[in-house]
C-alpha cells in the first residue's frame, strides 16, 4: 500500500510541480494550485465519521468534478470517502494506506491535470504517445 514518500515521488516527477507546508500540512502544487495534499482528520470529520480518532494518514486530491469524485467512491469505498466539508467542492478524500501505488499514481496524475494549465498538460500528456 502507498505511503508519503510515494505521493511525494509521484507528485513531484509530473512538470512544474512544487512542494510545501501549508498548516503543518504537506501540499503538492502546480503553478501555486495545490493539487494533492495531506488532510488531517478535523473535529468536525471524525463525528460525522462516526470515529474516535484519524484511523490512518488521508490524502486530499482534486478530481475533475464532482462526477468523478462520486464514481471513485461508489467504486471502492474502503479507499475513498468524502465529508460534508468538500460537499460542492470536486475534491475527494483517500485512506492513502488502502490505495496501492498504481492506482494512487493514476489518481494523482488525474489531479494534476485538472489543476495544471492548460498548455502545460497538453505538452505532457503529448510527451506520452498512445
Amino acid at each position: 500500500m502507498a505511503a508519503w514518500d510515494d505521493v511525494r515521488e509521484l507528485a513531484l516527477a509530473l512538470p512544474d510541480t512544487s512542494e510545501s507546508l501549508s498548516r503543518g500540512e504537506a501540499h503538492w502544487r502546480v503553478h501555486h494550485k495545490a493539487f494533492v495534499w495531506e488532510r488531517h482528520l478535523r473535529r468536525a470529520d471524525l463525528e460525522e465519521l462516526h470515529l474516535d480518532a484519524q484511523g490512518g494518514p488521508v490524502l486530499a486530491a482534486r478530481v475533475e468534478d464532482e462526477a468523478v469524485k462520486h464514481a471513485l467512491i461508489a467504486d471502492d469505498r474502503s479507499v475513498f470517502f468524502t465529508t460534508r466539508h468538500f460537499d460542492g467542492w470536486p475534491i475527494v478524500l483517500i485512506r492513502l494506506d488502502r490505495i496501492s501505488r498504481r492506482r494512487l499514481s493514476e489518481v494523482i496524475a488525474e489531479a494534476w491535470l485538472a489543476r495544471a494549465p492548460a498548455r502545460l498538460a497538453r505538452e505532457h500528456l503529448e510527451s506520452f504517445p498512445d
